[in-house]
């Protein structure tokens, strides 16, 4: 059962009130007896731990493993393009440099 906030329109008194949801809302103040207006709560919060709550959790196993196979293949090349020896110039560059050396003209 919810508990509900109200405020006296007369003296401003607030206070809350254990009811239940299909209880009619109070109407007189407790101290005074004066007209009241049960409030707008922000509710309890949730908190949800543990597996099962998300939708992920519940993804096809299809899912699971071409999701698994594409974080392999990231791995696998960023690994080879960080362990490569590429000095920026590919064979023909250096071919064509040793050539021009020899020309001193």
């Amino acid at each position: 059962m919810p508990t509900y906030e109200y405020e006296c329109l007369d003296n401003g008194h607030r206070f809350e009130e254990f009811q239940s949801m299909t209880e009619a809302p109070l109407t007189a103040c407790k101290i005074c007896g004066g007209e009241v207006r049960r409030l707008i709560g922000s509710g309890a919060g949730f908190l949800f731990k543990g597996s099962g709550f998300y939708q992920t959790d519940y993804r096809s196993e299809s899912y699971r493993k071409a999701e698994k196979a594409e974080q392999t293949a990231t791995t696998t090349t960023a690994k080879s393009s960080s362990t490569g020896k590429d000095s920026g110039s590919s064979a023909k560059d250096r071919a064509d440099s040793s050539e021009g050396k020899g020309s001193g003209t």
